[in-house]
């Protein structure tokens, strides 16, 4: 929350404001988001209009989770950018239309948590090439580049394979 008593109704006064708040739950996606209590670094202005705060800015932090293919575990850092207009309490504007203020209180949640969650990639990669998990035994590929299997059928296919090898023998006619 941000208090915004020292900035005056009157519009076009502004202020800049930094800080660091802790994350809150649930702030990401199943395999990558940012760890509730990890500090958020806010670099905000929050400027006076005549509906309400326009808060601009940005929101720094850090993500940690697993890469989609080889499910190791992966670190970043995401930076969000801030836009919203806060309206005041008295306002007429609809709730779809702008967040509401909470008498000269700012709630910044839903908007971190909005821009952060569609910043996020959807399957996020330890790298760009990462070749992922071998499918028959589960080896990491890009820790054994070389890996490979003698037998590579598959034993349920083996009574098939059967088949085609008597398709193969030569028809007497």
């Amino acid at each position: 929350m941000i208090d915004t008593h020292e900035l005056t109704r009157r519009a076009g006064s502004q202020r800049e404001v930094t800080f660091t708040a802790p994350a809150p739950e649930d702030l990401g996606i199943d395999v990558i988001g940012v760890p509730e209590g990890d500090p958020i670094q806010f670099d905000l202005r929050l400027e006076s209009v005549v509906e309400g705060v326009l808060v601009t800015g940005t929101a720094r932090g850090r993500l940690v989770g697993e890469c989609a293919r080889c499910l190791v575990d992966i670190e970043d850092e995401f930076l969000a950018d801030v836009q919203e207009l806060y309206v005041y309490p008295e306002s007429d504007a609809e709730p779809d239309e702008a967040s509401r203020m909470e008498g000269d209180l700012i709630d910044l949640e839903p908007e971190l948590r909005d821009q952060v969650v569609l910043a996020l990639p959807f399957q996020p990669l330890c790298t760009d090439d990462c070749p992922g998990l071998c499918p028959e035994c589960g080896v990491r590929l890009a820790d054994d580049p070389g890996h490979k299997h003698e037998d590579g059928g598959d034993p349920r296919w083996a009574a098939l394979s059967g088949l085609l090898q008597q398709d193969e023998r030569p028809q007497d006619n």
